[in-house]
């Protein structure tokens, strides 16, 4: 292949300093029709019964299962590096409300 054609293949992405500062999610929900995945991305506080979506994806069918395929791979990756990633058995796994510590107090 010579570099011209390298040149056209490539795709050039850019980072904005304001999405590379990342936003923190601990819960995601999917929902699916039968053209689109949608995932939104949540935070869940704990005491406060509202949580607001930050984040929503809307991804083609394949490319919901190319985003699983490689979120599989990065979690075997992962684990052959540090581990076996632990699921805490008896908590709500849809919703990570097992926060513990003191109550606040004002």
């Amino acid at each position: 292949m010579n570099n011209e054609n390298q040149d056209q293949n490539q795709l050039n992405i850019e980072l904005t300093e304001e999405v590379a500062q990342g936003t923190y999610s601990n819960l995601a929900i999917i929902t699916h029709s039968p053209s689109e995945f949608v995932v939104d991305f949540v935070l869940v506080m704990p005491g406060i019964p509202k949580a607001n979506v930050k984040s929503r994806i809307i991804l083609t069918p394949e490319h919901a299962k190319r985003l699983m395929m490689a979120i599989q791979e990065n979690v075997y990756k992962y684990e052959a590096l540090h581990g076996p990633i632990q699921i805490h058995e008896g908590q709500n796994n849809l919703i990570p409300m097992g926060f513990s510590g003191p109550t606040g107090q004002a």
